[in-house]
Formats: C-alpha cells, sequence, structure tokens
C-alpha cells in the first residue's frame, strides 16, 4: 500500500514550513497515512496507551469543516450593516428562513437553512497567529508559549485523533478522515501515528475519481486479486521449521495488509468512496466542483459509520480583497456546498446522529486595511453548529454593535472542545498519558456551550 502523503492546499500568510509539521508532531509518521500504514502503527502502538472508550448506545459522527485562514464573521453569520463603511463592507445582509436572523448576502444558500443549524457569534481567544489559533480551534487547547532551554512542552493531539483513539477501527473503516489533506494541526501528536488521518486527496469532482489506498489497481481483477490474498494466506499457515519454531517473519501474512485488503474487498466501503454511484441531481445539490463533491463524499463516509471526518477548505487568509473574492466562486462554493449538506444529511435523517461543524481559527478586523482586505482578530468569530441535538434555528451570544468582540454569552475554545467531546460521549476532562507516561488533560477547564445541548 501507500506510504504517508499529503496534498497541497491552498496556504495563508503565514506558509507552512517543515518546522511547523515538526513542531506541532505533523512529520510523516503523525501526518495522513495509508490505510495499511494506519494498521501497522496501530497495532506497534496499542500497549502504549490503553483505550478509554465511552460505551454508547447511539454513536454519534462528526464532519469538521475547516476554513483555514480565519473566515470574516462580517462576510458570513454576523454582518454589521449599522457599523460605518470602513468597518461594514461592500456587503449588505438578507434575512434567513428563521424570522429576525439576517447573514450577510455573500451566503445566501445557507440563509435558507438556517432553520437546521445554530450559529454561535460569540467565541474568542486572543492569540492572533495561524499556528497557534489553528491549534487551539483544532484540539481545544492553547499551544503553548515559548519556554527556556531543556524545558518540555507538549502539543495535543487533534478532536479527530483523539475520536480514533477513543473508538478505534470500526467494520475496517479508520476512525478518522481527512479531505483532501490534514490541517496543520490535524495530526495526533503524543497519540501516535496510529490515530494520524486517512488521507483522501484529489478532487472527487474529478471524472474516475478512485480513492487512493482502497481500489485494486486496474491491471488486477477482483478475482485475480483475491486469489493473491488467498495464497498469502496459504503461506502464513506454512512453518519453515517444526512446531517448535516460531514463524518466520518473511514468510508470515501481513495482517495490516490483511486489514487493508479487508477495506478493498467491504461492499460497504467501497460504495462510500465511489462517489460516481450518488444520485446526479445530488451531486448538482453540492455543486459540480471540488469542494462540493468532497462535502458530498464526507456524507457518505460518515454514513457508512466513519466517526470524523475533516472537509480542509482553504483560502480564508484575505487580507486582500476580501470583497472581490467573497463575490465570487470562493465563497460560492462554501455556500453552496455547507447549505446541501445540512440539506442533504437532514433529509437522509442523518443530521441528529451527525454533528457538523464549520469554522477556522479565529475572524477578520473590523477595520478594512488598505489593501482592501481584513486582517487577523481573534477577538470575534462565528462558528456554525449543526445536528446531535443541537437545536434548530438559534443564535447564541454576539458581538458588539461594530463587531470588535464577542460581548454577550462569550465562550473560549475550551469551551468549544468540551462541546464537541460531549457530543461525541468522550469525557473532555479525561487525564491521557504520553508515550512517556506524563498525564495530559485532554481540555483544562471550559464547559459545554449550554444552549447547544437544550
Amino acid at each position: 500500500m501507500s506510504r504517508p502523503y499529503l496534498t497541497r492546499t491552498t496556504h495563508n500568510c503565514a506558509g507552512a514550513t517543515r518546522r511547523d509539521f515538526l513542531r506541532l508532531g505533523l512529520t510523516a509518521a503523525g501526518g495522513g497515512l495509508g490505510f495499511t500504514d494506519l494498521m501497522r502503527a496501530r497495532a506497534a502502538n496499542a500497549a502504549e496507551l490503553p483505550t478509554t472508550g465511552v460505551s454508547m448506545s447511539r454513536p454519534i459522527n462528526c464532519i469538521m469543516v475547516w476554513l483555514d485562514g480565519g473566515p470574516s464573521h462580517y462576510e458570513s453569520f454576523d454582518p454589521k450593516p449599522d457599523a460605518p463603511s470602513e468597518i461594514r463592507g461592500e456587503f449588505g445582509t438578507i434575512p434567513t428562513n428563521v424570522p429576525g436572523v439576517h447573514f450577510s448576502d455573500c451566503v445566501p444558500h445557507l440563509a435558507k437553512v438556517m432553520d437546521k443549524m445554530t450559529v454561535v457569534r460569540s467565541i474568542c481567544h486572543k492569540d492572533p497567529n495561524h499556528g497557534a489559533g489553528n491549534h487551539y480551534l483544532m484540539t481545544g487547547s492553547p499551544t503553548p508559549v515559548p519556554v527556556g532551554c531543556g524545558a518540555f512542552v507538549t502539543f495535543h493531539p487533534s478532536f479527530g485523533s483523539v475520536v480514533s483513539y477513543e473508538r478505534g477501527v470500526k467494520s475496517g473503516l479508520p476512525a478518522y478522515m481527512s479531505l483532501p489533506s490534514i490541517t496543520r494541526s490535524g495530526g495526533p501528536n503524543f497519540l501516535g501515528a496510529q490515530h494520524a488521518p486517512f488521507v483522501i486527496g484529489g478532487d472527487p469532482n474529478a471524472k474516475g475519481f478512485k480513492v487512493r489506498d482502497v481500489v485494486l489497481p486496474t491491471e488486477i481483477s477482483d478475482a485475480r486479486g483475491l486469489a493473491r490474498r488467498e495464497l498469502r494466506t496459504s503461506l502464513d499457515r506454512m512453518k519453515r521449521f517444526h512446531d517448535a519454531v516460531a514463524d518466520d517473519p518473511a514468510v508470515s501474512f501481513d495482517t495490516f495488509y490483511g486489514q487493508a485488503v479487508d477495506l478493498i474487498g467491504s461492499q460497504p466501503a467501497q460504495e462510500a468512496f465511489d462517489i460516481q454511484r450518488e444520485d446526479e441531481k445530488t451531486r448538482d445539490l453540492y455543486g459540480r466542483n471540488n469542494l462540493g463533491q468532497q462535502m458530498l463524499l464526507a456524507r457518505r463516509l460518515v454514513e457508512v459509520g466513519v466517526s470524523f471526518v475533516t472537509v480542509h477548505y482553504g483560502g480564508w487568509d484575505h487580507h486582500r480583497q476580501i470583497f472581490k473574492t467573497c463575490k465570487g466562486e470562493f465563497m460560492q462554493k462554501f455556500d453552496q456546498g455547507m447549505a446541501a449538506l445540512l440539506t442533504d444529511l437532514d433529509r437522509r435523517g442523518l443530521l441528529e446522529s451527525t454533528l457538523v461543524v464549520a469554522l477556522g481559527e479565529f475572524g477578520r478586523t473590523p477595520k478594512i486595511n488598505k489593501d482592501g482586505g481584513r486582517d487577523h482578530w481573534p477577538g470575534a468569530m462565528s462558528v456554525l453548529f449543526a445536528g446531535a441535538g443541537v437545536p434548530r434555528g438559534g443564535v447564541i451570544g454576539a458581538t458588539d454593535p461594530k463587531g470588535y468582540y464577542a460581548s454577550d454569552d462569550v465562550h473560549s475554545p475550551e469551551d468549544f472542545a468540551n462541546t464537541l467531546y460531549t457530543k461525541l460521549g468522550i469525557n473532555p476532562h479525561q487525564v491521557l498519558h504520553t508515550n512517556t507516561g506524563r498525564p495530559i488533560q485532554l481540555v483544562n477547564g471550559g464547559s459545554p456551550i449550554a444552549p447547544l445541548f437544550a
């Protein structure tokens, strides 16, 4: 099977250097892995970190749409039509299908499905840096501050990796998948590479799209592939010496290769990965573009039991020409695809068992800069929640009249993490242990956002 890989994606102004990946635990060993690599890593590390799963009669799965770079709350869910033009910007507002709630007119499709979601307008923190903000909102833990030489610093695992740690492989499917790439802080850190995401790269909108690592090469027929597996299984039963002698590793069947072949041979899994099987009208609903079809594929994955799927949509670091960008295809793809995801999950009866969240690392500055853009602003951001018992048609919290700061029912990234883990049936305050035995609290403080459980 394939080696670990990352798919190229849009970078923000900070870029993403090799040092970033090393510092945040996202080296090749902790990045997105092929399925066989995940199985090997899981077995190799199984004895180091005992599973502390929570028994759930009806597990909740999660789709996280990560808007890398920091989306503007003004040009989405928290417009300020009465603010001065240098804050208000070029866009107006439109009513949603929930009376009294207005969005920016950049997101007309989402305005029509407001009755399926709740927006929290009052999440904030104090770190304006991409790397630190990404880590905070992808893990629920702030990035450790720089410390003196020789001090020990531990970064936290991502939400998806914790879910993988809690739930493990289910029906042959990894618990954590990411499309089309892994986010900067989307790795497992001290949990180990076995809890890295399985990355589904490429463009699902492309003709003949196939998911890497889970389909047989075209030159090998199904029958031939199964015959090869049977041959290896037979070899596994052989002993080079007498029964008293241990199996020769050179002959022993690779269990993890076998698990990967099980995935290849699983009809439900293959149908989920094969987006070409989807109804044409449904594909059109999401939009015939890379993001829309990635969101559709995410729905197909949770439908067959994948616990946590991240859809990574970069390019939100709008220091320049934010209004031109939001008028174009960039925002249109998100608006249509996100609205379609909520609509499709709901009509299939999946929304109540799927938590959907959409967010980035922070919001954008109130004042428009000299280049017609907005800069980094952690003082206020809007986060979309839907499904898994989240009340429909609600708005939680508020920013001040000009949108500078969260001012009512204010919440932290720790509160966000508590909410996500609690919805998924995971104890957010449990203590994990690094591979050196150091205790680490999963989320240090905070509490679930109560109205999301009403």
